[in-house]
This record gives C-alpha cells, sequence and structure tokens, in this order.
C-alpha cells in the first residue's frame, strides 16, 4: 500500500505512526518542520519525509499556496488511503479536489473542549468536514465513537477505536523515587482542570511537607493559576514548550501522574506515564476510565472534587510498594495495548477497508 499520511499538529505521534506503517506500507508523511524537528532522530528511513512551512491559519494566501503545494505532491504519489490527523481549518477546502483517494481520518477530540483557544481557531462546523467525507473513521476511545456517531450520524462499522500509539523514548524499569513529585504535565487549558490540583495542594503538603506539584506546559495566561497558589513553594512551574529531554526528566523524577481534566476526550499523557512506570491518578470523564485501570495503573476520582483528588494522591504517597505495582501494571499495559506493532497492524487494516470499499 502507499499510504499519505498528514498531521499538522502532534510531530512524535505522527512520526511513531508513520514508522510503525512501514512494514505493510510507503509512507509519505507531511507533518510542520516546528512539530518535527525534536523527533526526527526517531524516524525510520523508508519514511519519506515532506516538512510544512507553518504559516499562521489567519494568512489565507499562504496557507492556500500550502495545500495546493500539498495536493500536487499527494496526485504525484498516488497514495492508496490519505490519512488525515485532525482537522485543519485549510487544508478541509481542498479534501474534494483530491477525491479520488479514499480518506482515512483520525478523530481525536469529538468536539471542541471548554477553554483550549488553540482548537477553536478551527470552528466545530469546519472541522467537522474531513470526518463527514471520511470512507473510514479512527478514534482512541470508545466515547469518542459514540459521541460522532450520535452527533454526526455515521455508520458505525466505519468508525474504529484503535489505542494511542505509545510515545516517549523506552527505558529501563526504574524504582519510583521518593522525591514525592506530583506532575501534571501538557497544554494547559481550562478543560484540563488545573485549577483542582491547585487547590488540592494544602491537603496534600498538610500531610506531606516535602512534596512538590511540578506544572509542565504552556497555553492559556498562567497568572489566575498562580494567584490560586496558596503556597507558590510547593510549586514547580514550567510554563514554557517542554523539550524532550526535559520531559524525560519530569517523568523520570515523577513519583504519580496526575489528570483533573474537567472534560476530555482521550489523553497521550497516559501513555507517556505508563512508559516510565508511573501511576496516574485521573478524572472519571471522557476516554479516561479506559485507559486508567482504578486500584490498578492508578485511580479514578470525580471531576472537580479537590478533596478526593487529594486523597488519591496522599494514598498513592504513603505507600511506595502500591506506587511500584501500578507503575508496572501501566507499563505492561501500554506496552501490549498501544504498541507500534499492534497499532501499525490494526491502522492498515483500517485502510485496506478504507480501498475496498
Amino acid at each position: 500500500m502507499k499510504i499519505v499520511l498528514i498531521c499538522f499538529d502532534f510531530g512524535e505521534y505522527a512520526i511513531r505512526l508513520a514508522n510503525s506503517l512501514v512494514p505493510e506500507a510507503t509512507v509519505l508523511l507531511f507533518v510542520p518542520k516546528s512539530k518535527a524537528e525534536p523527533y526526527l532522530h526517531l524516524l525510520s528511513a523508508p519514511v519519506r519525509l515532506h516538512l510544512l512551512d507553518e504559516p499562521r491559519l489567519r494568512h489565507g494566501f499562504r496557507q492556500a499556496r500550502l495545500v495546493m503545494k500539498m495536493v500536487k505532491l499527494i496526485r504525484a504519489f498516488n497514495p492508496d488511503v490519505v490519512h488525515l490527523q485532525e482537522a485543519h481549518m485549510w487544508f478541509n477546502f481542498v479534501l474534494p479536489l483530491l477525491r479520488k483517494f479514499p480518506l482515512v481520518v483520525t478523530t481525536h477530540d469529538a468536539m471542541l473542549h471548554p477553554g483550549d483557544m488553540d482548537a477553536r481557531k478551527t470552528p466545530q462546523w469546519l472541522r467537522d468536514r474531513s470526518p463527514r467525507r471520511a470512507s473510514q473513521l479512527i478514534v482512541h476511545a470508545p466515547q469518542i465513537k459514540e459521541s460522532l456517531l450520535k452527533r454526526l450520524k455515521l455508520p458505525s462499522s466505519n468508525v474504529h477505536i484503535i489505542p494511542h500509539i505509545m510515545i516517549g523514548e523506552p527505558i529501563e524499569r526504574q524504582a519510583l523515587d521518593d522525591e514525592q513529585l506530583i506532575l501534571f504535565f501538557g497544554r494547559i487549558w481550562e478543560y484540563k482542570g488545573l485549577e483542582y490540583l491547585i487547590r488540592a495542594e494544602p491537603l496534600v503538603t498538610s500531610r506531606f511537607p516535602q512534596a512538590k506539584i511540578a506544572i509542565a506546559g504552556k497555553g492559556e495566561d498562567f497568572t489566575r493559576y498562580r494567584r490560586m497558589m496558596s503556597n507558590p513553594e510547593r510549586f514547580v512551574i514550567c510554563n514554557e514548550y517542554i523539550s524532550e529531554e526535559k520531559r524525560t526528566e519530569l517523568f523520570s523524577r515523577a513519583s504519580i501522574v496526575v489528570l483533573p481534566y474537567i472534560e476530555a476526550s482521550q489523553s497521550g499523557v497516559i501513555p507517556i506515564a505508563y512508559r516510565f512506570a508511573k501511576p496516574v491518578i485521573a478524572t472519571n470523564v471522557g476516554g479516561l476510565p479506559d485507559m486508567v485501570e482504578h486500584g490498578r495503573t492508578g485511580y479514578l476520582v470525580p471531576p472537580r472534587d479537590e478533596t478526593a483528588l487529594a486523597n488519591a494522591i496522599i494514598e498513592l504517597l504513603q505507600n511506595k510498594d502500591l506506587r511500584n505495582w501500578m507503575g508496572e501494571n501501566g507499563r505492561v499495559k501500554v506496552n501490549t495495548t498501544c504498541s507500534p506493532e499492534l497499532v501499525g497492524k490494526l491502522t492498515c487494516s483500517v485502510y485496506r477497508q478504507a480501498i475496498s470499499g
């Protein structure tokens, strides 16, 4: 098979997915230069890579020139399938020019998240154009499938649940440290529920005075979160783009990874945590319960409940053996269900259905 894989975000995800397809397909990967550069060392030699410029969405002329160039290159490659990761405002407009090629779309989020200003630059009605045109759809959680089926009235047989491919560098199994570091990692938007982790801090540090909360990522204005902190000295703030090296350091040091989301589709943070054998505390929303096995790889707590969140953190901080056991279970889970071999095989199966149908 000849596959065009297009991803305007998620550089590491795109490269690891392209690599997983190589055993069964010839792959041409389109990905923005800025998103791909930190992970180019991971790229498998057989993957054909085309790095994209990344003009702002409001620069219409430059965007039109970019997507028309992509159309020309795709036609010249003459693929069996075009696989688009999520929607892109300008590329969605040129999809009719590629109608001769079966289209597979991976929808990471069924709906826009509250407060996610980056995603809202492409309105929902325009984001829906690509899944409506797709021959086959891929999602990473049953809840996303249910939402799409209900909202867009799609055939159930055309929507496939494939696990999020594991990301993060392989590491040797390591014992959890004694730093008592609680990690919040990823883009910071309203739906991530960071304020509830901040509110939980006094309850946690009253029991564990040496505990620290690391907040790593950028997004909305961080000022309001700083104002919420009763004890700013208990926090380690990295309000910036996190390099691969810094990410490895943070996950290696962390005792627990926390996702206090108030709304979610799925998460790329959980596979990273499991890759580093770290237990996860997440809220019982969206697709997170499918990724966190309560009592086995971590704990699930109600959203917007800082007391329940603090109690779960305290329980894990006071039991190193339990943290180690849950972390090891997570590591086994991600290596089994999210392995590149499995994800690549399942994705190629969807391609074959797109081609035949």
